[in-house]
């Protein structure tokens, strides 16, 4: 990964560049940040005054190539968070291509309806410039205490945060004082100059899917929580803190449940799972009452400033390009 860096910071290795605000969501680690959070939101700031777009690799779907997200897409074809961007954002273009460059040229020569393309999990794919690249960490595994795996959980070393614009600490307790965030801030910034926010997920307080209802009537039901994400934890701890009684079952993130393991889950009687898993497995169960939970992303503070910096970024590349 050392070397691959140095080649593209060289110019050894071609970058594509397009006229075209591009906004880049990523990290270091191998997943588990709150990319999708992230990437709603930034699509919910960018659609009161641009039109957005969506593009990733479509990680975990069966086909390949370039494919144009609709409603009507399963997981499996398109992938789970792509489909979840197309489900909650119908008028926006979502595209998946594991070749971003040619997905992006595809994009402009078919004149999709684009005025700002919001590039999720691009953090390590140089061969496409970003204007706006956001480094997402964790709060509860920041990337400077973190190696390379297979010593860590890190893709590449952490010298790689210079390349940020913006960082961004996800997943952090609404309690963090401004004295521990200032802590944290120093030892980010030892790696970066970009400005460093902090943010949470919150979770609603009823769940979605057979029906809506308060999350709190689960309470008193035969439940298994099912979870097929890189971090699992804050999902689960919250659950535990609303005096839900559970039983548990993990898969890895973006698991492809198989037959059998489908027909097992069928014949439980409620199951509750994250929204990003719900894509899945709701088209492949027909028995159990299946649940999930929205969550929310919001920043801690000073969120009105991230806010400028992006749309700023937008106005004057769109600007230039004109």
């Amino acid at each position: 990964m050392a070397l691959r860096n140095t080649a593209y910071n060289k110019g050894w290795f071609p970058t594509s560049h397009f006229d075209l605000p591009l906004v880049g969501v990523g990290n270091l680690s191998m997943g588990g940040t709150g990319k999708s959070p992230m990437t709603e939101y930034i699509v919910r700031l960018v659609q009161e005054h641009y039109l957005p777009a969506t593009l990733s690799r479509g990680y975990g779907r069966s086909t390949s190539g370039f494919i144009e997200v609709q409603p009507s897409s399963t997981a499996k074809e398109v992938g789970d968070e792509p489909l979840q961007f197309k489900r909650k954002f119908p008028k926006i273009s979502v595209v998946v291509d594991e070749n971003r460059v040619h997905a992006i040229k595809k994009m402009l020569k078919q004149k999709m309806p684009i005025e700002v393309l919001v590039l999720d999990d691009i953090f390590q794919h140089r061969k496409v410039k970003t204007g706006f690249l956001i480094l997402l960490t964790s709060y509860d595994a920041l990337f400077y205490e973190d190696h390379v795996v297979p010593a860590g959980n890190l893709r590449e070393s952490r010298k790689g945060a210079n390349r940020a614009d913006v960082v961004v600490v996800t997943k952090c307790p609404s309690t963090l004082t401004r004295a521990a965030r200032k802590k944290i801030t120093e030892k980010i910034q030892k790696y970066t100059r970009a400005p460093v926010f902090f943010s949470r997920i919150t979770y609603d307080t009823r769940v979605s899917g057979t029906e809506s209802i308060p999350l709190s009537q689960l309470q008193n039901t035969e439940l298994t929580v099912v979870t097929g994400i890189a971090n699992p934890k804050p999902f689960v701890d919250f659950l535990k803190a609303n005096n839900l009684d559970f039983k548990e079952k993990r898969f890895p993130d973006h698991h492809n449940f198989t037959e059998k393991e489908v027909a097992v889950l069928d014949r439980l009687p409620v199951i509750l799972t994250t929204e990003k898993d719900y894509m899945r497995l709701k088209t492949q169960l027909t028995t159990a009452q299946l649940y999930y939970l929205p969550i929310q992303f919001s920043f801690l503070e000073d969120g009105n400033k991230f806010d400028e910096y992006l749309l700023g970024f937008i106005e004057s590349s769109l600007a230039n390009a004109n």
